[in-house]
């Protein structure tokens, strides 16, 4: 009976039967590194063929992008607490005076645009134009545009500036223009996803982080590039451009928030990452970058790669800039509901002094680890921290890896069985449309034991973040990258210096789940007594 009822749903979707024999069992296994007897196979037969037919009718079901996945990944370990109580973060002003010249002010942080604006020193109208005009000016070289919010920005700029003139001030990001990676929708333009498949796409929604920033006050002047969903800083329309050397790739996928952002074309991003998609284009562009830990920013209206990695943080020119702009995406919205409401901490002075920051021992003695990196832990060292040596719990990490290519194959489903994938520009091994084809071959099974897996090594990190608050590590070392984003750990990325090239570099600070607080506190002491974060591309400097 239920093999009629499977018939009959394949009739009425259209769907062609299609007959597996024995050999395609036998062949299968070796895919799948099993080793089944004749009997085993002439047994399961039958049951494959039915499987098959479900497949068939699931794929009758229209599961856009937006569809989401009913289980939640929830970093947390068993037996440990959610942080409780009130938030604790006080904004301090930056002192500033309004240059002679406006476009004096693009690289300023958040902090100073800040204090410009509430002081009424500049006006957001002033603040915007100047960003749009740099923007159509630089953009095209930096290829890190693919839309210009202009009518929207100009709109949000006159009434930021009602609203101040009234005493309305919201807050530090009121009148501030900020750039969006074009994975974030945004009523009435285009969201892209950087990609051919959908470049004439229009979502008539708001992402959550672009409803927050707009109750913030501040100013969407761009939609900025992103390689190809979501995966390098190749884009339909060109490769995005790192300001210190256009020559050179800006890294992804938040290519165009890194390069906007060091570039002086935005007040401040929004990027994305599942695995480096900030940390890699903030170190390539020499600018700070905040993945917060999972499931503190709502990702409601952002394209979905992987349901259980992606994470959506700020990339900016300074650590409290990150803080600032964290502060006011954060929080639940009802709508992506693996978002948990966690107070942030930001430790005072005293409380900073008591905060125990380990680095990874073994990475600092690597031999490939650049002086920099080394120089960091003096910088910390001078700062009165003491300094703990730890080392990241053995973990096959790199087994886990696919947990990414089953998602974000599911996430693409369609385009992969249309063959729309071949829109997409980059077509090697090592890109997404064989990536997608080679996740088919990726066992439920195997999935969900390797996610069960995921759950030992949130216990492994637990029990060794209990030793330590932050931790300092070269932010590409060993598997630290791929581990973190497993287990959803905040990481605060910010430039060390530059290599021989003359291109930047960084060092990354981890903190433990929950606590953004503490790893941005360490973060934001490092960079201010470097001033690293204060060099920008000498190209795009104000005359």
């Amino acid at each position: 009976m239920k093999k009629i009822i499977l018939i009959i749903i394949l009739v009425l979707a259209g769907c062609a039967k299609k007959e597996m024999t024995l050999g395609d069992i036998a062949s299968a296994e070796k895919i799948f590194g099993l080793d089944f007897t004749a009997a085993e196979r002439d047994s399961l037969l039958e049951g494959a063929q039915e499987h098959l037919y479900q497949y068939e009718a699931l794929r009758s079901i229209d599961l856009s992008n937006h569809v989401g996945f009913p289980l939640f990944y929830n970093p947390f370990p068993a037996g440990m607490n959610l942080p409780r109580g009130e938030d604790r973060y006080d904004f301090s002003d930056v002192v500033t005076v309004r240059p002679e010249n406006i476009e004096q002010c693009a690289f300023m942080t958040v902090p100073q645009l800040a204090y410009l604006i509430r002081t009424k020193q500049v006006t957001s109208e002033e603040l915007t134009r100047m960003y749009l005009a740099r923007l159509k000016r630089h953009g095209p070289e930096l290829e890190c545009v693919i839309t210009l919010t202009e009518e929207l920005a100009i709109k949000q700029a006159r009434k930021a500036d009602r609203e101040i003139a009234r005493g309305k001030y919201r807050g530090p990001l009121h009148g501030i223009p900020w750039g969006a990676k074009d994975l974030l929708a945004v009523p009435g333009y285009k969201t892209t996803w950087g990609a051919a498949s959908s470049k004439n796409q229009v979502l008539n929604e708001k992402a959550a982080v672009v409803e927050k920033l707009e109750e913030a006050g501040a100013i969407l002047v761009a939609k900025l590039t992103l390689g190809a969903l979501a995966w390098g800083d190749v884009w339909y329309g060109g490769k995005t451009r790192n300001p210190w050397n256009t020559k050179q790739g800006s890294s992804g996928s938040s290519a165009g928030p890194g390069s906007a952002t060091a570039a002086g074309l935005v007040g401040f991003a929004i990027g994305s990452e599942t695995w480096g998609s900030i940390v890699s284009p903030a170190t390539r562009n020499g600018v700070t970058g905040l993945r917060p830990s999972f499931g503190t920013v709502s990702r409601a209206g952002a394209m979905a790669l992987s349901w259980t990695m992606d994470k959506l943080g700020p990339i900016t020119r300074s650590v409290e800039g990150a803080a600032i702009v964290f502060n006011s995406i954060r929080g639940s919205d009802e709508m992506d509901r693996s978002v948990v409401d966690v107070p942030f901490r930001y430790p005072s002075k005293q409380k900073f002094k008591n905060l125990r920051v380990g680095y990874i021992a073994s990475a600092f003695e690597d031999s490939t680890i650049s002086e920099n990196d080394r120089k960091s832990l003096d910088v910390l060292k001078s700062l009165g921290l003491e300094l703990v040596p730890i080392e990241l719990p053995e973990f096959p990490t790199e087994a886990l890896s696919f947990i990414l290519s089953a998602e974000a194959a599911a996430a693409f489903d369609e385009l992969t069985r249309s063959n729309r994938d071949d829109e997409l520009v980059r077509q090697i091994k090592n890109a997404w449309p064989n990536v997608f084809r080679e996740a088919r071959f990726i066992p439920a099974v195997e999935y969900i034991n390797a996610n069960r897996a995921r759950t030992l090594l949130n216990q492994k990190m637990a029990e060794l973040m209990v030793t330590v608050d932050v931790y300092v590590v070269p932010s590409f070392f060993g598997d630290n990258l791929l581990r973190t984003n497993l287990t959803g750990h905040p990481c605060v990325v910010v430039p060390n210096g530059f290599n021989e090239k003359g291109s930047p570099t960084s060092i990354s600070f981890i903190g433990n789940l929950y606590e953004d607080g503490n790893v941005l506190a360490v973060a934001n002491a490092y960079q201010g007594a470097t001033g690293w974060h204060k060099q920008y591309p000498p190209k795009f400097a104000v005359e």
